[in-house]
Formats: structure tokens, sequence, C-alpha cells
């Protein structure tokens, strides 16, 4: 249910309180035995809050501790680059980390300027290090955020020498080790004061958003933008993109405005999402609702969540974009103007997003390449120029260089946002415009995402479920084409179910914080049968979940 305030300012009452937060991160320590304070990487590293004693000081001592450790192991020698966003608990942490990074001789690279750094900034740095170094002096990164969640949590991922998030046997492993440190109350792990991590011979400086923004061209057709005279807004939504958009806009020559260039870990200038919680979602039209209603003093216009690893797209025809209609966008587009491109490089999708990408991959004439939730799955495909483009349904993707080489392995919500400024100057219409010129050839895909309840022992079922539990042949009124538990594109486990026809799909996965599971479903049969399905999907789901 839509909140009563949703997309409304905030309020006094909405707002943290940021002293009482940070000092929890240092007073509040970790029951071990408790399972909500255990250190619990997900598909985007460690989250919780420090009110919930669930982010703190102990936790991040023991998860860099665990880091140094496993890159040793790895043979990892080279330096780490230590970025951070704007998230109240981001500069705790980064700190902490530090003093436990040079306590273990790791090398460090801070901002030069001891500026906020975006995620895609710290994957193109390890990248851009790792194109000359030799092997035993590959870099890695840290970068302490939890994205687009509200200002309470906190957030810390590892992303190995392929740039990218790290895979489930890095983060298995340093996730356990952490735990054991937190267990032993924090034996083993090392430590000096911050004032010598800082003047440590390990600790060095680095320009991410000068090396970032100056290296865009081999990525994006900016001279196509520039020459077209676009007028463009850019909002960082308060995050740590907000440096990077002014550069951007001087570097470049664009005529760029960065419409909030504020921050503040309260992040009182938001409306408020959905739920009546402020949240840093550029994909949410809610929390996007103040760009959406100067949607008209723009050409374009933009939007990024706390570590810009995701990207809202705004037109004056059409608003914010769905996630899911852009992608398809963005893929038509690539792979028609991108000439240099590997001819067999793929299209890379996650299973939950919409089949649009597939009906456009197909008409390229383009392997779809069709992976689990998690930025992960695209990692080896961009590194190696198989997969061109990769991208998932919650407003994340990547894709290649201009000459078809690796530009990060990690979501980069600047590059998809500054593609939708290129999208209009080259074919002269906003990437709105072009998905209904999609929908005309394609079909127009009614899609969505919905909970429901279930427990621990449920969740858990669904997270294994094998195909042969299913005993159904038809999904709203079709006949069903594919039950999936794996990935086709690497067959790997979904951690759930997806039920296919031709024209219809739904997928359900447990949540990894909530007692219910999510459905996303899609129909090209529109809004009646989309229900249709969602109504089957339920009855089907609580069937397999009935105890044998």
């Amino acid at each position: 249910m839509v909140h009563a305030r949703a997309g409304q300012p905030t309020a006094p009452e909405d707002l943290i309180d940021v002293a009482r937060l940070v000092t929890a991160y240092y007073t509040l320590h970790p029951d071990p035995e408790v399972p909500g304070q255990r250190v619990a990487f997900g598909t985007s590293g460690h989250r919780g809050s420090a009110l919930e004693t669930a982010f703190n000081e102990d936790h991040i001592a023991a998860t860099t501790q665990a880091i140094c450790e496993y890159r040793a192991a790895q043979g990892v020698t080279g330096p780490l680059f230590l970025g951070a966003d704007t998230h109240a608990l981001s500069e705790p942490a980064r700190a902490t980390a530090l003093e436990v990074l040079a306590a273990n001789g790791v090398t460090v690279l801070l901002d030069e300027a001891d500026g906020y750094t975006p995620t895609p900034a710290v994957s193109h740095a390890i990248l851009a290090h790792n194109r000359t170094a030799a092997p035993a002096e590959r870099a890695d990164g840290i970068v302490v955020t939890p994205s687009h969640n509200p200002p309470a949590d906190g957030g810390f991922k590892y992303n190995p020498p392929h740039g990218g998030p790290a895979g489930s046997d890095a983060t298995g492993w340093i996730q356990d080790r952490a735990n054991e440190l937190i267990a032993a109350g924090l034996t083993g792990v090392r430590r000096i004061p911050y004032a010598r991590a800082l003047t440590a011979p390990t600790t060095h400086r680095y320009d991410f958003l000068g090396r970032y923004v100056d290296d865009l061209p081999s990525v994006l057709d900016l001279d196509a933008v520039r020459a077209a005279g676009l007028r463009i807004g850019a909002d960082p939504l308060g995050g740590a993109s907000v440096a990077y958009w002014g550069r951007i806009a001087e570097t470049h020559r664009l005529d760029l405005t960065v419409v909030n260039p504020l921050t503040d870990p309260t992040w009182r200038f938001m409306t408020l999402d959905w739920d009546g919680k402020v949240r840093m979602d550029c994909s949410s039209p809610y929390a996007m609702a103040s760009l959406i209603g100067r949607r008209n003093e723009y050409a374009i216009s933009t939007g990024n969540d706390a570590d810009a690893d995701r990207h809202g797209i705004v037109t004056p025809d059409g608003g914010l974009m769905n996630p899911n209609h852009y992608l398809a966008v963005a893929i038509d587009y690539l792979y028609r103007h991108r000439t240099d491109w590997p001819a067999e490089a793929a299209v890379g999708k996650t299973l939950v997003s919409s089949s649009m990408i597939d009906r456009v991959a197909a008409d390229l004439k383009r392997e779809l390449v069709e992976v689990p939730v998690g930025f992960k799955w695209f990692v080896d495909g961009l590194l190696s120029g198989a997969v061109a483009f990769g991208g998932e349904e919650s407003a994340g993707a990547s894709f290649l260089r201009r000459d078809g080489s690796v530009w990060t392995t990690d979501k980069d919500g600047i590059l998809l946002a500054l593609l939708a400024s290129e999208i209009t100057a080259v074919t002269g219409r906003t990437p709105s415009a072009y998905y209904t010129e999609l929908t005309g050839r394609f079909g127009a895909p009614a899609y969505a995402r919905v909970d429901a309840p279930a427990d621990r022992a449920q969740k858990a079922l669904l997270a294994k479920l094998s195909a042969d539990r299913v005993r159904a042949d038809r999904l709203a009124g079709e006949p069903i084409t594919a039950i999936l538990t794996e990935a086709p594109g690497n067959g790997a486990a979904i951690g759930g179910l997806k039920v296919c026809t031709e024209n219809a799909w739904f997928a359900a996965r447990p949540s990894g914080t909530e007692d219910v599971y999510k459905i996303y479903a899609e129909s090209f049969q529109g809004a009646e049968h989309l229900a249709q399905v969602q109504d089957e999907a339920r009855e089907l789901v609580a069937g397999v979940l009935r105890p044998v």
C-alpha cells in the first residue's frame, strides 16, 4: 500500500538523528548469537543500521580484517582503492577500514580531495590499474555504501581485481571469517589509530574524479551531445556523484545543470518513497518527484542513487522511465550504433528483467544471456567482451567502451544517465519516444512486482526448489513453456522459480530481509492478463511450498 505522503517533501519527524546514529556505530556491539547482528553479505555486500546493531564498528573492523586475509590468500598485493558515499555511517566506516588496512600493511588509495566516491569510479580505477599491472600487483577495492537504502543504513562491499561485485565464494569466506573475529572479541584484528593510518607510508591519494570524467569519451559520444546543444538536468539525489556532474559539464562543455548540488546525511531535500521512508531510489517516481516536476525544463533529466550505480531517466514526454523500458532502449540503440563492438558479443539481462529485452535481442540477432539476480554474473562477460551490455531490472547496467574493451564491471549509473543524452542527440528522439517505437514493433508489456507472505521455512524451501515440484501445465490460459530454477544463461541456481509462457512469465524469489517472497511478473497481453498471472502465480507457489 502506498503511503499517504509518498512523493511529498520530508518533514522534521522523517529525519534521522545523525549524532545518535554515529554514537550507536561506536558504542553498540553485536551479539554473534543473534542472526540479525552478524555480518551477512547479500548481492551487494553487508548492510544494516547501527541503531539495530547490524552495522557497527565491530562489523567493519572484522570485515576489513577478513578482506585483508582473503586478498593475501589470493595473492593480491597491489593497492586497494577505498571509496565511500554520502550516508552518515560511511565516513566512520571508511575511517575504521583504513585503520585496519594500514595496520595490515595494505597500500590504500583514497580520493585525493577527500571527496565522495561513486561505485563505478572505484571499478573504473581497479580496471585501469590492472590493465598494465603485473599479476602480483593486481588491485582491488572496497566501497562503503548501502546504495539507495535509507539514511540510517550503512553498507560495505568488496570488489576483487576483476573490478565488479565479489562472487559468493569470496563473500562467503569473508563473511564467515568476520563473524569468527567478532565472536572472538576482535582478537586477531590488527588496527592502528586513524591519525597514524592517514599518514602511514602505505596510504596514498588517487584522482578518482578526474580519471573517470576524462575517460568518458572512450565509452560515450559526448561530441554528439555537445553538438546537439541539449539542455540536461542531473540530480545526484545527495549522493556521491555530486561533484562528478559538475566536472562532466565543465570538462566536456555540456549544457548540464546540477539540479541539486546539496549533500546532507539526513537527506532532508528528498521526497518520501512509496512507503513513507526516505530512500534515494532513482527508479521510484515518489523519490524522484521533484525532478519529475521539473521535466519540462530539460531535454533530458537524470538521477542517481547514493553511490551512483543506479540510474533514473526523466523525459519531457514520458516522465520517469520504467527501468525495464530504458534497458530495452539502451540495448537496441547501442548494438546498432557501436560498430566496433565484437560481432558475437551477447546481451546480458537478469531473469526478472523484461522480456522486451529478449525480443530486442532476437531482432538484433544477438545471443541473450539470462542470469540470476546480481550484477556479479555479468563480470566475466564484460571483462572478456563476450557480453557487451549487462543490465538488471533495478536500474543497474554497464556496457563496453566504444572500441569493445571493458569500461566497468560494476553498475554505472552515471554512464547510463549520460547515454540517455547521447540517444536523444543522435536519434533526435527521447528514450521514452524510442521505447514507444519498440512497443509498436514488439508489443507493449505490462510488468509489476508484488510481495506475498512466507515464513523462514517457506523461504528456504523456495530458494532451493526443484522444477519437478511444479505440477501445473498452464498459466493464465497459456501453456507453460519453461519452468526454471536455474538461469538459462549460465546454469546458476536462481534461488527461486521462474515460469514462462509464450506471452507472459512470473518469477518468485524469497526476500532476504522480510517474511515475504517477491513475485515479478510480466504479460504482453495487457494489465488484466498480468493480474491473472499474478493471482495464479500466488496459487502455484503456495502449492509447491506446502509440505510434501
